[in-house]
């Protein structure tokens, strides 16, 4: 199984556990290319992780005669050229699961097409997140016989997390509290900009309201501005883990890992990149816990946000007047809050049994193999 960082392991990880628990005989290889799953890969149930060499022949050679898979499965989307064409020509059956393809992706231009339609074509299994993702795969190269909608696995990932975190550990026990909480998850400056002044008006309006913030890279650099602002506006400020965190007004994430476990505490959700170039971050993960998500404008990219919009689970706002409205609304009136967070719950339990799905499809290479 091959998956490029962190998002697209997410989506590998529930297809690797079914693969473990259910066929304890395989062997499972694991491999990335991003620093940043260095430290995701070591925590899953295979038997090698490793960064994946680049995409040379003399590199992909070695590569398969190291491993000699009888399978080769990619997450997501990041297809290598050589790799599919050497392993091909060693009758190593290949797949591509929870693939998505987004309408604005720059893979679909003419020249990153010629590049890479000889490696889709090559696949002999894929299992598209949904029926429009399926098509454009079909644009860019995979054959239409070898397609199937199987869903997308990070809806099992994060359903099976919030059923298991741990609600009395000493994360989430040493912050439990009554007061309306918001828990703001990997945000940017750029999303920041907008937060910050909402929550300064919200706070001056709510009393108790309490800001959990998870900046998405909580380097000092970017740490330092939201302190200083909590300090200026008179808030009491914590980070997380010190003695003050569990009386403080905003609590801020100075770590990475745990913002998943976090957003048990929220009864209102604010996630991440919908005001910043990057793209918006996860609002599954909230969603799980029956939180009714709030981003930014720039959401288009995000399927999941799409869903949440329709279901009622979650809201697009424009600006901070905006975005506090929102906040206050449902962080202070159940008869909102309530219904959208029942929503949030169902559009990710809608979309279970990806796992299963792209499991079978494996399996069935495995067995073509």
């Amino acid at each position: 199984m091959h998956a490029p960082s962190v998002g697209e392991g997410l989506q590998a990880r529930p297809v690797l556990l079914t693969a473990r628990e259910r066929r304890p005989d395989l062997q499972l290889a694991y491999s990335f290319f991003s620093p940043s799953a260095a430290q995701f890969a070591s925590g899953l149930p295979v038997d090698f992780a490793d960064y994946l060499p680049f995409d040379t022949p003399g590199d992909v050679r070695v590569a398969l005669d190291s491993l000699q898979p009888t399978a080769l499965v990619f997450s997501k989307l990041d297809v290598w050229p050589m790799l599919t064409r050497e392993a091909s020509r060693r009758d190593v059956a290949l797949g591509l699961v929870s693939a998505t393809l987004a309408a604005t992706s720059s893979r679909r231009s003419g020249w990153a097409t010629g590049i890479l339609r000889k490696a889709y074509a090559s696949l002999d299994s894929v299992g598209a997140v949904d029926a429009a993702d399926a098509d454009r795969l079909v644009e860019l190269g995979v054959r239409p016989g070898v397609i199937r909608v199987t869903g997308d696995t990070r809806f099992d990932q994060v359903w099976e997390r919030a059923r298991n975190t741990d609600l009395e550990g000493e994360l989430l026990a040493s912050l439990a509290s009554g007061r309306p909480t918001l828990v703001a998850g990997s945000t940017w400056p750029a999303d920041e900009a907008v937060l910050l002044p909402a929550w300064k008006e919200l706070a001056s309006r709510v009393s108790g309201a309490r800001l959990i913030i998870a900046p998405h890279e909580p380097t000092l650099e970017h740490l330092a501005p939201v302190e200083s602002w909590a300090e200026e506006t008179g808030l009491r400020l914590a980070r997380l883990g010190t003695a003050g965190a569990s009386s403080a007004d905003v609590v801020i994430v100075d770590r990475t890992g745990v913002l998943g476990d976090l957003y048990a505490l929220a009864d209102v959700a604010f996630v991440g990149g919908g005001f910043h170039s990057a793209g918006l971050h996860s609002v599954l993960e909230p969603a799980a816990f029956g939180a009714p998500v709030l981003f930014g404008s720039r959401h288009h990219a995000s399927r999941e946000a799409g869903l949440l919009i329709q279901s009622g689970g979650g809201r697009a706002v424009e600006d901070a007047a905006e975005l506090e409205d929102a906040i206050r609304t449902w962080l202070m009136m159940p008869a909102y809050r309530t219904p959208a967070g029942v929503a949030a719950r169902a559009t990710v339990r809608a979309g279970l049994g990806a796992a299963d799905r792209s499991w079978a499809l494996v399996e069935r290479l495995l067995e073509r193999g």
